[in-house]
Formats: C-alpha cells, sequence, structure tokens
C-alpha cells in the first residue's frame, strides 16, 4: 500500500481496554499466547485434546508434503458425538441448544437431548438411503432446525455435506451436485424470507432435471406449506422418513482427517471452487477460537451469530463450534427487516442474547435507519459484540459499540476465511485493548506475516500482501478434486520463498502498535497512477462522512489512470432531500481528497437508493464495477433484491 493510502487508518489510536470486571471472568487469559509461542504444536495439542477422541492421536502435524498437512492424523473422532452426546453424557441433556424463531412468528426450543435423538434417527434415515462413509449430500435449506440436523447426521455417520445457500439458483445448486457427485439432496418445500415463502425444491428439481445426475434420492421437509412436483421413487417426505427410523446410533469412530464438508465459495467463474475441509482438526480450531474470542460461558450465555447455514460462518460459528462448547444459540430464519426493521433487538431482547456476531453490512444498513430503533429495545443482557465477513470502518464499529453495546460492551473484529476454516485474526476480549476498525492480533498458534510483492517482510506502519506463514489446524485440506488448483490458488505466489506460505488474497498493513488492519481483498485494491489505493479505505473515509449512511467503492478502468475511484453512495435518510446529488457529490469529491489524498479522489460518486447485496449481507461490487465501466450488468441471481440494479442502472443512464 501506498502511505497516502493507509494514512487515515494509522490516525486511529482509540483503544478501549476491557473492564476490569470482564477481565476478570475472562475464559481466554494472557498466558495462552506465551504457551502458543513456547511450542506451537503442543498447544494445538493441548487445545484438541478438549475434545472427546474414540482414540487418542499421538502425531500432531504432519507437514512433509507441503501444501498438504494433515493433523492429529492417527486419532480418531466422531463430530456429532462431540457436538452432542458427550453434552448428554456429561448431565447437561436439559440444556438449550437452540431457541429457534421463524420469520412470521413460529418457535421451538430445543434441549442438547432433543437434538441428539433427532440426529440419531436422521443419520439411520441416511444409512437406510444407502449413504456410507466418504459420500457427499447436499443441504439445500433455509435456517431451521433441519439444516442443523442434517448437517450433524451426515458427520455422524462419516460422510460429507456439501451445504448450498438457500438463496442461490437452480444452475449453482446443479454445479456443486455435479462437482461432488452428491448422491442425496435435503432441501424443503419452501423457506420464509421478507414475508413470503421462497421454493426451494423447484430449484432442486430443475437442477436434477439434466440427465446423469449422481443423485438417487431427495428428501424434503415440510416448511413453507408449497405445492410441489414429485418424482416418485426419488423423492421421500423427511417427517415420514424420520417417524419410521430406529431411534437408536451409535457413533463410529473416523479418522481425524476424514472429510466433514466441502463449501464452495461463491462469485468464481468457471468450475465451482469446493473447499475441502476434514474433522480433527477442523472443529479444534473452531471450539477453541469460539471459546476464546467470543468469552463463552455456556452454562449462562445466549449466543446468537446472524450468519446462515450455508457460508462458512454458520458452519463455524452456528454449528460446530458452538455445539462442541455446549452453547445455547438464538437460531433465526428471516430478514433483519421483516416484519419490522426491530425485529433482530427484539429477538435479543425476547431471549436475552449475550453475544451477538454478525456483519459489517448490518451494521452499516441499521446506522442508516437510525439508532431510534434499537433503542426501543432492551439490549442490556448484550455483554460481547463481534463483527465478520469484511473489515468495519472505525465510524461503524463506534457506532455498534455506543448504540448496540451501551458503550461499554467490547467488540472483536475477526478475520478468517472460507479456506481457513475458523478464526485467524482478532482481539481476545478479556486481554487486548479494542481498537476500532482494526482485526489486531493473530489468534495463538497462528502465524501471519505481511510480505511485500517481492516476498520481503513488511514491518510496522507500513502495508502489503497478508500471509499465513505457518499450517493451522483448520486450514483447508484442499479444492475438491483439483490439488494442482489448490497449489496455484494459495501457494504459488510466494512459493519462491522458503517454507510455504499461504496467500489469502488480502492486502493489510500492520500499525504502529503491531495492530494489524484489513484492506480488502486484492482485487478490491486498485492502481491508480501507479499507487496503491483500497476501497474499504475510501469506503471507510466517505461513511465517515456525516451525510453518509453506506458506500461502495470499486475501480473503473480509465486511460489516463490506468484505474479511476467510482464510488456508490447512500445518503443518511434526513440528508437525501438537503443537496442535490451533484451538490453531495462534489461535497464527498472535496472529502476524500482531504481524508485520504487527492490520488484517491473519486473520478465520479453516484448518489443511490440502495446498493446490490447477497441474501448475506455481502454487496456485489463486480455489479457496480460492471456499471462502472459501461458494461452489460452480470449475474444477479445471487442478489436478495434483483431489481436494486436496475433501478441502478436506469437511474445513472
Amino acid at each position: 500500500m501506498s502511505n497516502s493510502s493507509i494514512d487515515s487508518l494509522q490516525n486511529e489510536t482509540r483503544v478501549f481496554p476491557p473492564s476490569p470486571e470482564f477481565a476478570a471472568n475472562s475464559v481466554a487469559d494472557a498466558g495462552l499466547y506465551a504457551r502458543a509461542a513456547e511450542n506451537r504444536l503442543e498447544f494445538w495439542a493441548e487445545q484438541a485434546r478438549d475434545l472427546h477422541w474414540h482414540k487418542p492421536f499421538t502425531e500432531t502435524l504432519d507437514w512433509s508434503n507441503p501444501p498438504f498437512a494433515t493433523w492429529f492424523a492417527d486419532g480418531q473422532i466422531n463430530v456429532a458425538y462431540n457436538c452432542l452426546d458427550r453434552h448428554v453424557l456429561a448431565g447437561n441433556g436439559d440444556r438449550v441448544a437452540f431457541h429457534w424463531e421463524g420469520e412470521p412468528g413460529d418457535t421451538r426450543t430445543v434441549t442438547y437431548a432433543e437434538l441428539t435423538a433427532e440426529v440419531k434417527k436422521v443419520a439411520n434415515v441416511l444409512l437406510s438411503l444407502g449413504i456410507e462413509q466418504g459420500d457427499r449430500v447436499a443441504i439445500y435449506l433455509p435456517v431451521i432446525p433441519e439444516a442443523v440436523i442434517a448437517m450433524l447426521a451426515v458427520a455422524r455417520i462419516g460422510a460429507v455435506h456439501s451445504v448450498v445457500f438457500g438463496g442461490f439458483s437452480a444452475e449453482s445448486i446443479r454445479s456443486r451436485v455435479d462437482d461432488a457427485s452428491a448422491k442425496l439432496v435435503i432441501t424443503a418445500d419452501g423457506g420464509w424470507r421478507k414475508g413470503k415463502v421462497f421454493p426451494l425444491k423447484a430449484a432442486v428439481d430443475d437442477a436434477l432435471s439434466a440427465p446423469g445426475s449422481s443423485v438417487e434420492h431427495v428428501l424434503v421437509v415440510k416448511r413453507g406449506e408449497n405445492a410441489v412436483d414429485w418424482t416418485d421413487g426419488r423423492d421421500l417426505w423427511w417427517h415420514d422418513q424420520v417417524e419410521a427410523a430406529e431411534p437408536e446410533h451409535e457413533a463410529e469412530a473416523f479418522d481425524a482427517e476424514n472429510p466433514l464438508f466441502i463449501l464452495y465459495t461463491s462469485g468464481t467463474t468457471g468450475k465451482p471452487k469446493g473447499i475441502l475441509h476434514t474433522s480433527g482438526g477442523y472443529l479444534t480450531q473452531a471450539a477453541f477460537t469460539h471459546k476464546n474470542v467470543f468469552d463463552l460461558h455456556p452454562e449462562t450465555d445466549v449466543y446468537w451469530c446472524t450468519a446462515d447455514v450455508g457460508w462458512i460462518t454458520g458452519h463455524s460459528y452456528v454449528v460446530y463450534g458452538p455445539l462442541a462448547n455446549g452453547a445455547t444459540q438464538v437460531l433465526y430464519e428471516g430478514t433483519p427487516d421483516t416484519p419490522h426493521p426491530g425485529r433482530w433487538w427484539e429477538i435479543i431482547e425476547k431471549y436475552k442474547v449475550s453475544i451477538f456476531y454478525t456483519a459489517p453490512t448490518a451494521i452499516r444498513s441499521f446506522m442508516k435507519l437510525g439508532r431510534q430503533i434499537p433503542q426501543k429495545f432492551d439490549l442490556s443482557s448484550l455483554r460481547l459484540l463481534g463483527s465478520v465477513g469484511e473489515p468495519i470502518n472505525p465510524e461503524a464499529w463506534i457506532w455498534y459499540r455506543d448504540v448496540i453495546g451501551a458503550g461499554t460492551t467490547p467488540i472483536v473484529d475477526t478475520w478468517w476465511q472460507t479456506e481457513t476454516g475458523a478464526i485467524m485474526i482478532s482481539a481476545l476480549p478479556g486481554i487486548t485493548g479494542a481498537k476500532p476498525g482494526s482485526a489486531q492480533v493473530p489468534m495463538p498458534g497462528i502465524k501471519i506475516d505481511i510480505l511485500s510483492e517481492d516476498g520481503t517482510r513488511v514491518d510496522p506502519p507500513h502495508g502489503g500482501l497478508l500471509v499465513v506463514s505457518e499450517p493451522w489446524p483448520s486450514m483447508l485440506r484442499g479444492i475438491w478434486g483439483d490439488p494442482d488448483r489448490y497449489q496455484e490458488t494459495y501457494w504459488s505466489k510466494f512459493s519462491a520463498i522458503e517454507g510455504n506460505k499461504y496467500f489469502a488474497g488480502d492486502g493489510a498493513h500492520v500499525d504502529a502498535d503491531g495492530d494489524i488492519w484489513l484492506l480488502g481483498r486484492v482485487d478490491d485494491v486498485m492502481n491508480v497512477s501507479g499507487h496503491r489505493l483500497s476501497t474499504a479505505e475510501i469506503e471507510s473515509a466517505l461513511v465517515a462522512n456525516p451525510i453518509v449512511a453506506e458506500a461502495a467503492v470499486v475501480g473503473a478502468a480509465d486511460e489516463a489512470t490506468g484505474q479511476a475511484v467510482v464510488a456508490f453512495v447512500i445518503l443518511k435518510s434526513n440528508q437525501a432531500d438537503a443537496q442535490t446529488a451533484d451538490e453531495a457529490s462534489a461535497l464527498l469529491r472535496a472529502h476524500v481528497a482531504k481524508t485520504i489524498g487527492a490520488i484517491a479522489r473519486p473520478r465520479e460518486i453516484f448518489i443511490v437508493a440502495e446498493l446490490p447485496k447477497t441474501r448475506s449481507g455481502k454487496i456485489m461490487r463486480r455489479l457496480l464495477q460492471d456499471v462502472a465501466e459501461g458494461r452489460e450488468i452480470g449475474d444477479t441471481t445471487t442478489l436478495a433484491d434483483t431489481s436494486v440494479m436496475q433501478i441502478i442502472s436506469d437511474r445513472l443512464k
């Protein structure tokens, strides 16, 4: 990064230490860092031993064939047993696993004993359908208890799940089912979203319509009361099969490197990229990070991660990490604004949520609506807030702390990826003084470096490319069926450097205190007249202006400068009529130039009413880039509202 690009981040010097009371009761202790530094592998072995091993491991890491790692490979474990049976056997069967809230307001409370009983029956259903160890099962469900039950049942029998986000198209389902050669699809007749029931089975039927599909059965959960087409012999009702299933199932031991799941990364072109995770190492790091980053006290906390189970955050921090730790959770089917914009805060008040983990995009959308909405609800149960998915700008961080966290609640800003499997960089809330906008420090046992393009280490206070320098337990084990692509995508950039470094694809800088600031994907870093500028940096500058609610920045091809900065901005509701779009645009261009430097001044700023977002809340910047460069708009099927791009396009014309 050029120095001008990171100046404003370096100017962030506010630090919020944990209160003495929080620190005194913290799950994590400062000694974690020292123990991990003294003997990294023994540290991870120590964390793994907190799990139940059917056969204890004797070897922690085999890194003899990099970049292919094995962790705890001679040990045997059952992931579902660790999430279920062991809690019941320890006398915690009556503890609530999930308070589930459907979007229309229907609810279910599921204890660990009830969840274990359901998973055992579904495991027997899968076995009766011919699913065996290593077989792949695609899951395409809304956020309902059956989604979690299905994942755990697949894991229990040693099969491999591939969860497809419930908002994806038939084509997305088809490509994932085909790539994984799935034998079974688990879906529902429908799922609630924004007050409507969206058809799910119809998309599955479309996906499986081509000849030669590997799928033998489709198991259908009755959720939305939708009429569905039925293929006799292939299609089966979930409730019929579960009702008829045997209630007992003994969890079998599987090798620690037995594949657990394949998760396809979105937004890729060509053949889908199936990220493969295995069992022992993944569960070790998911459980350790969940317990320590979120300061989990399972006897008293109510934890809520708002992610859909179709994303890695839902895998690691809704299903596997929390359940391995015996947490009580909230699970919510719908959107944050249905049937009213205070829905999330209403749920926090209802269930007395104490730990809340969500995305910066959601936080900024709440900022846009105004603090008066959350202030209608009692949020006093909250004692820890988390952020995930993209860099959070300091203004949103402070709003989150002040408005949602009553000005006292610690915030953990977590950096990790589908590929890393679990959190890699985060404050530990009882130990670290939190700095707004910074992910801060690597987790104990994780080795992070920031390198220049030529592979030399970047010292504070400078920026470069983020790499993971040592293998970690929850690392991806490859791209399904494509080891060459795995090596090329993640390990080739710095292959000439001794030690095999994983390149995360993200830019970062380290400040004078040694804290790490994520600057977004390298492909979200623009090269303007030879200066590397971060889109996240410019977005943060825009949102810092009091008239701006939300902003997205892209780099557009420019004959003079190579790339030019183009911004799409939503004004706060009380500002929308106060000035013309041209006036607001001119004001904000000058503001960015003053905040970051003239080199970052946007060529154009478009004032818009909405930004194109996926159903998980991520801004689809590639679609904005299509507009900025005058191209035909690309695939919009994963957007929560497909009309947004048409509205933007029409308005700009």
